[in-house]
């Protein structure tokens, strides 16, 4: 502001006084003083654009439910559950500074430097969930919302009475010093990123299956250990049976997943292959049961064929055909429902 203001009383003031000096007249001298004092105002009062910027920085670092004494969850069957920080370390400052502005030739010299130092933290902890031994730990949410296992670095201990110390909490604690919590089901989260939840550990949340124990029991059977065999019935999907994931292109860099419906990141027929091995441990075969349409109610009029839901797109990465018949040449089914594209 006040390199104008000055600008403009210099350069009346220098026309006042008439002339000229080298072919310039006294305006544009007066007008360029005025602007070169102004300047140095602005910048004594507003700054000069080269202080530090620092983001991201925390002062004090707070674990949410580590609260010592706090009872210990027994549970059967499936529940969410929070569980309590057992261990962590201490929390990892990643600095990363960099510069920008000045540099360059002639005005771009000029400008003046900006140094900004952003931080980023990580840390490991381990969670208590309950008490005796569990199934498996199904879906993670943080902060309300669902995680892929994968993002985390979890690592599960199921509360087995010969559990070995997870080697994180030993590499930090020393051989010999860390506890192995036998008994205990809880999870270890190894160098968890703290940038994505605001520089913070999130609220936690787990989806435990524990089920009851031999004996326990008197109405009902231990269904989880004594089911021998299962019928999986995958639905109506085009792609539902494969093993790699499978997207149609909509073109622009919109695509719809064909087979990956799950934060898990892995096709849905191996995830449910996972969760069944995990909930059925002594599961020992699986009758798949593959979908056909008919055309007809009556049985000796109905033809039955493979349909697909329809026919201008086809799967990336695996084309559809069965019995030697195209996307192309298949029957359509005329459900008025199809999958909605999203930006990848």
């Amino acid at each position: 502001m006040a390199t104008i203001l000055l600008s403009a009383v210099g350069a009346g003031i220098g026309a006042g006084f008439g002339g000229s000096v080298l072919g310039l007249s006294g305006a544009v001298i007066g007008r360029a003083v005025g602007a070169v004092i102004g300047r140095a105002i602005d910048q004594r009062v507003m700054g000069a654009g080269s202080e530090a910027v620092e983001t991201g920085k925390v002062e004090r670092f707070r674990l949410t439910g580590a609260s010592e004494g706090a009872p210990l969850t027994r549970m059967y069957g499936r529940m969410r559950l929070g569980g309590q920080v057992i261990w962590a370390t201490r929390f990892v400052e990643a600095v990363n500074t960099s510069v920008s502005g000045g540099g360059g030739k002639g005005a771009a010299a000029r400008q003046p430097t900006v140094t900004t130092t952003s931080y980023a933290y990580s840390v490991s902890l381990a969670i208590a969930l309950c008490e005796g031994e569990i199934s498996r730990v199904g879906r993670v949410w943080a902060d309300g919302l669902e995680m892929p296992r994968s993002d985390l670095g979890l690592r599960v201990y199921t509360g087995r009475e010969d559990q070995l110390p997870d080697p994180k909490i030993e590499a930090v604690e020393g051989a010999g010093n860390a506890p192995s919590y036998r008994g205990i089901a809880y999870v270890v989260i190894e160098d968890l990123a703290l940038g994505r939840f605001g520089n913070r550990v999130p609220q936690f949340t787990f989806e435990v299956l524990r089920p009851a124990l031999p004996g326990q029991s008197v109405v009902a059977p231990d269904l989880v250990r004594g089911v021998k065999g299962v019928a999986l019935m995958p639905g109506t999907g085009e792609y539902s049976l494969a093993t790699t994931p499978v997207h149609y292109d909509h073109g622009l860099g919109v695509s719809v997943s064909a087979n990956v419906n799950s934060p898990s990141g892995k096709t849905d027929l191996a995830t449910s292959i996972e969760v069944l091995a995990e909930e059925l441990p002594n599961c020992q075969s699986v009758s798949l049961l593959v979908s056909w349409f008919g055309d007809d109610l009556r049985c000796g009029s109905c033809q039955i064929k493979p349909k697909v839901e329809q026919a201008v797109l086809d799967g990336v990465g695996m084309s559809w055909s069965v019995s030697g018949v195209s996307r192309a040449g298949a029957e359509v089914i005329f459900s008025g429902l199809q999958p909605q594209p999203t930006a990848m």
